[in-house]
């Protein structure tokens, strides 16, 4: 009984194992590759539960995802000869998993790093090559990075992979290069300030001279105002005094040489050398 127990027990661990070895699971982030006795026999599987057959078919899982290769910098010569260290990185992932197990030798990443490397550093050295310092710096950075995108793609292809981005991290400059991109921001930056200088001297100028013509026309409309309504005030005036005048001839005589006196005589040291018979004083010499 107890053999008969023990065998049963081993059967089913048997049959578990076996059934055990028998599956595997493919999660949503892998690719895989199903080999019977070394050979690819499937490479299309979707996420879930997948059978095989043990001992004669074996599995080999990638990443799916997108890989980063992280470069290490490297020097290009730009159009006019000048020497620029670039740091840059590329995206990429698996897009044929049995072709990129062919291709780098069992699916070795580091090989296709390698590879990948080599493929899109020519092609940034080339990109850099057709380009001046100032094209670099002054926006054709994303044009660099999108052709170089598109021909590493195209090389690519045969190994399996699809390069998903290129990108240029930073660009430095040598000392001297430096200085002569300074110089010419700089030289860039004094010249927009001058025009914005020159402009805003410009329109003050506009502003001003439109200024002193409004101020020129009030004054001088204020002037015309002014001197019309003096001359109407002038004219009633001399019209009351005609009138006044005509009432009392005499009384407007003693009253504008008593207003004579006052305008000679406004204080104690005036003094006046003239005739005592001249009319003057012709009041001072009346009497009742």
């Amino acid at each position: 009984m107890f053999d008969i127990k023990t065998s049963g027990l081993i059967t089913a661990v048997v049959i578990l194992v076996i059934g055990l070895m028998s599956i595997f699971i493919v999660d949503e982030r892998e690719l895989a590759l199903k080999f019977r006795l070394g050979e690819i026999v499937e490479s299309e599987f979707t996420p879930g539960i997948h059978f095989k057959m043990p001992l004669v078919n074996n599995v080999k899982k990638f990443d799916k995802r997108i890989l980063t290769l992280d470069a290490r910098p490297a020097n290009y010569l730009t159009k006019e000869k000048k020497n620029v260290n670039v740091d840059f990185f590329v995206k990429w992932r698996i897009n044929d998993v049995a072709t990129y197990y062919k291709a780098m030798s069992g699916g070795n990443e580091r090989i296709a790093a390698e590879r990948l490397y080599t493929i899109v550093n020519d092609s940034l050295r080339d990109q850099f090559s057709k380009r001046t310092i100032q094209d670099v710096i002054s926006g054709e950075r994303e044009a660099i990075m999108s052709t170089s995108t598109t021909v590493a793609n195209e090389q690519v292809k045969k190994f399996g992979i699809a390069v998903v981005d290129v990108r240029v991290k930073r660009i430095d400059f040598s000392e001297d290069i430096s200085n002569s991109v300074y110089r010419r921001m700089e030289a860039e930056r004094t010249r927009v300030a001058k025009d914005y200088r020159s402009r805003g001297a410009e329109a003050a100028e506009k502003i001003r001279a439109d200024a002193d013509r409004q101020r020129t026309v009030t004054l001088a409309e204020a002037y015309r105002d002014a001197e019309k309504t003096r001359g109407d005030g002038d004219g009633k005036a001399a019209g009351i005094y005609a009138k006044a005048y005509n009432k009392d001839k005499e009384f407007y005589s003693f009253y504008r040489s008593l207003t004579a006196y006052k305008n000679s005589f406004n204080a104690q040291n005036d003094l006046m050398v003239i005739d005592p018979s001249s009319d003057f004083f012709k009041y001072f010499k009346k009497s009742k």
